[in-house]
């Protein structure tokens, strides 16, 4: 499967990426890492699709 765009197809990006700036507001390094994959993994859960999931570290993986 490829992605078929990289358009923002949140509402509101912005603001998501300021909740996501501020859910890390005084974590340590290791805090913010296991933040990171925790909310990856909940990601994941709700995409629930195999193959979107393995395109979506595909087009990560380029960046």
């Amino acid at each position: 499967m490829t992605l078929a765009t990289r358009e923002a197809k949140l509402e509101r990006p912005d603001d998501f990426y300021a909740d996501l700036l501020a859910a890390h507001d005084g974590l340590c390094k290791a805090e913010s890492d296991a933040f990171n994959a925790r909310l990856i993994l909940l990601m994941a859960n709700q995409i629930a699709d195999r193959e979107t999931l393995k395109a979506l570290l595909s087009e990560a993986r380029k960046r």
